[in-house]
């Protein structure tokens, strides 16, 4: 007498198709994020060989365009020594770092610094791309002369 075993039903997934979603989306956020694009201020720094790293704390900006911002913030001069003593009393470094276009009127600059100091910032940093010696291009921007988005 022979009995009926009881057929199993195999299940299984097709990996294949999930493979393809799953790379679809990768390729989908690599060429999307490529596409972000970067707030900031443009502007080109001068270069210096002896130029060091510095932590950025209070970062005062100048573009080209003679206009200021103090870090993210377009501020206008009238109003940068006050702003500017404000933030230093929150701060426990008192570094102002200034990044100035190479291309502004050197009175500016002149001007912001002695603001930066009568708002009694203790350390006034200005702001370069460094240089390697030998090929006289600043580190990372070798042939790309758009300027540095901060």
């Amino acid at each position: 007498m022979e009995f009926e075993r009881e057929k199993k039903i195999r299940m299984y997934l097709e990996i294949a198709p999930l493979v393809d979603i799953v790379l679809l989306l990768l390729v989908f956020f690599m060429l999307t994020s490529n596409f972000i694009m970067q707030p900031g201020i443009k502007i080109t720094l001068p270069r210096a060989q002896t130029a060091r790293p510095q932590e950025e704390d209070i970062v005062v900006f100048i573009t080209k365009d003679n206009r200021i911002y103090l870090n993210d913030r377009e501020i206008n001069i009238d109003e940068l020594k006050d702003v500017l003593e404000k933030k230093l009393e929150k701060s426990k470094k008192k570094n102002v770092i200034l990044k100035a276009d190479e291309k502004i009127n050197l009175g500016l600059a002149v001007k912001v610094m002695d603001i930066a100091k009568e708002a009694k910032a203790e350390n006034l940093v200005i702001s370069t791309k460094i240089e390697h010696q030998d090929t006289k291009a600043p580190v990372g921007e070798r042939g790309n002369n758009e300027g540095e988005r901060i």
